[in-house]
């Protein structure tokens, strides 16, 4: 995972800037290929749905953002947390990963918790794809188009199920110091959160 990079005074925008047709760098046919992709791939996991999570559309008539529910893994810190996020596809997507924003407070290395990009996970699947200017990831461990929703969601539950969270080149700074120096008092927090996420789900 790239160390985060100095603020530039511009939030990244976490959500595409239109609708898939509306806008003007993207060829029509690709964004069309963009929206069958994903209409599949919904109407898969509705079908089939797979265990830990499930998944929607928050604005039937925006097939580029998804809600999404996870379930906390058993046995890990995040049981019984029900945990609220969004994926946002970029208009180029498969070629271009795309972004997962949880809506739930999270406390995680590998979830900013400020500033513009507030619930964004940071993991390899959800980088672009090439080479890792900073020599931290494969290009292997990025996004490759062959990737699916389904797998991007396997590998952030993975990522929740660690006893101990990837501290290389955090997206949250905090959380990551705290887990070297207290980790009885991370524990505690991503518990508390994880019962404040659960009586929240049912409000």
């Amino acid at each position: 995972m790239p160390p985060t990079r100095p603020s530039t005074g511009t939030a990244t925008p976490p959500y595409p800037s239109s609708r898939p047709g509306t806008g003007t760098g993207t060829p029509v046919s690709n964004t069309a290929n963009c929206s069958l992709l994903l209409r599949r791939q919904l109407r898969d996991l509705q079908r089939n749905p797979v265990d830990g999570f499930s998944a929607g559309l928050v604005d039937d008539d925006n097939i580029l953002e998804w809600s999404i529910v996870i379930m906390g893994p058993t046995d890990t810190l995040y049981e019984g947390a029900i945990l609220k996020a969004r994926l946002i596809f970029p208009p180029e997507y498969p070629i271009l990963p795309p972004k997962m924003i949880f809506d739930t407070e999270m406390w995680h290395p590998n979830v900013y918790s400020g500033g513009g990009r507030k619930g964004e996970v940071c993991v390899s699947i959800l980088h672009a794809p090439g080479e890792d200017e900073w020599g931290y990831e494969d290009a292997s461990e990025r996004w490759l188009p062959v990737h699916t929703v389904e797998s991007v969601l396997i590998s952030v539950i993975s990522l929740l199920s660690a006893d101990v969270p990837d501290l290389n080149s955090p997206a949250n700074v905090d959380a990551a110091k705290q887990v070297r120096e207290d980790y009885d008092g991370y524990k505690k927090k991503v518990k508390r959160l994880v019962r404040r996420s659960a009586e929240e789900a049912y409000d």
